[in-house]
């Protein structure tokens, strides 16, 4: 590599100097700058026209309702409760309960019935439902309407926990927790604004997946981290491992004939046009893997800087194996980290599986859990080859001192 200039690395040491690599510096920075453009691109080319619900229905399939013409959906105060519904009962013999409710806007009290588990939960009196109101042909006339349990209402927990989660990462991260949720709020625009509809109007998943992660990563990482080189380098690395993970997920799909439709929600969606549900498969593998990418990049890039700046003399071989001592035990925790969250968020699914009469091996084989595992195992594969390619990018970039 030519020789550099000085670089001011980014840390809380004002003291903390790295000596950057022309070349390096150049390749990097140029890069990233058609990975800029590529996305840009690719957000005004798949940019979703429309109303998604209209756009579903020209591509063949149905205008999306939540639910049927004049069904509402009000809010109800629980006044009292009743521990079991008369000769009434579900089928696995466990009964029903029942709720008297004051419904906003009407002046009687409703009795609903809700399955025992809405009890169980510890809901009350004063405690707040959502129903369904549904009107039948006398209520057309103003006469009556059937009601039924659609939800609890949940959104003073939701409030507090979300200001409660705000106010500690602020307390404790400060300004790189501000930063942090604001990168979090850019990229939730990004999936709800951009990516889902740009889905839904029937966009490649895989290239609206790439195109996402990169616009979000362009913005999360340098708000929260700062514009420097070592974000940079981190930037690239994550970019990397995003199509890294792309590639061999849509290989691994295929690979295993897998639908992309292994759930209930997958198959009411279909009806709303013709998506490619593998491809969509392929932009969720995508997602999944951006978060730890992220961390691994920016765990490396920041390893690389720190051994740079108390070894300057050190060579590029040397602070890269040094590097990878750190990565290889990041490896190790990320991995777990990605298979607990799984096993977390299935919990259910698992212990259904684990009750049925067959081998495990069998049970692998199932959409659900094969879709499962491959996403665990794909990520996984991702995360693990973006680390020696950010620490090899990074100890390019921060050269020793010159003599």
């Amino acid at each position: 590599m030519g020789a550099g200039h000085s670089h001011r690395a980014t840390s809380d040491s004002d003291a903390d100097h790295v000596r950057v690599g022309t070349t390096a510096r150049t390749v990097l920075l140029a890069g990233l700058g058609i990975a800029l453009l590529a996305t840009i691109i690719a957000l005004v080319a798949w940019w979703p026209p429309g109303d998604t619900s209209e756009r579903a229905a020209e591509n063949g399939g149905e205008a999306a309702e939540f639910a049927a013409p004049g069904v509402t959906f009000p809010s109800a105060e629980v006044v009292s409760i009743a521990e079991r519904c008369p000769g009434q009962g579900f089928p696995d013999g466990s009964g029903c309960s029942t709720l008297e409710v004051e419904v906003d806007g009407e002046d009687q009290p409703v009795r609903i019935d809700v399955q025992p588990s809405v009890l169980e939960s510890g809901i009350s009196v004063g405690d707040h439902v959502e129903l369904m109101r549904t009107p039948t042909p006398e209520a057309e006339n103003g006469e009556e309407a059937s009601y039924s349990y659609f939800a609890t209402e949940r959104n003073g927990t939701l409030i507090w926990l979300t200001l409660f989660f705000v106010v500690v990462v602020v307390t404790i991260a400060r300004w790189r927790g501000v930063f942090a949720i604001l990168g979090l709020a850019f990229g939730g625009l990004v999936v709800w604004w951009w990516m889902l509809p740009a889905l839904l109007d029937g966009s490649p998943g895989v290239g609206v997946a790439l195109t996402s992660a990169a616009a979000i990563m362009f913005v999360v990482l340098y708000t929260t981290h700062g514009f420097s080189l070592r974000t940079s380098t981190a930037l690239a690395g994550t970019l990397v491992g995003i199509v890294l993970t792309a590639g061999i997920g849509v290989i691994a799909i295929g690979d295993a004939h897998l639908t992309g439709i292994s759930d209930e929600s997958g198959a009411i969606l279909a009806t709303f046009g013709a998506l490619d549900f593998q491809a969509l498969l392929g932009c969720a593998l995508v997602i999944a893997g951006l978060g730890v990418l992220n961390d691994v990049t920016i765990t490396q890039a920041s390893a690389v800087w720190e051994l740079r700046s108390v070894s300057p003399h050190a060579s590029r071989a040397e602070v890269f194996a040094s590097a990878m001592r750190i990565g290889r035990d990041h490896i190790a925790s990320t991995i777990y980290t990605i298979v607990f969250a799984y096993v977390g968020t299935a919990l259910i699914l698992l212990m259904l599986l684990r009750v049925y009469d067959r081998p495990l091996i069998d049970l692998l084989s199932t959409e659900q859990l094969a879709e499962e595992v491959i996403r665990t195992l794909v990520t996984s594969v991702g995360l693990v080859l973006a680390v020696p390619i950010t620490t090899g990018l990074a100890a390019l970039v921060a050269a020793p001192a010159a003599d």
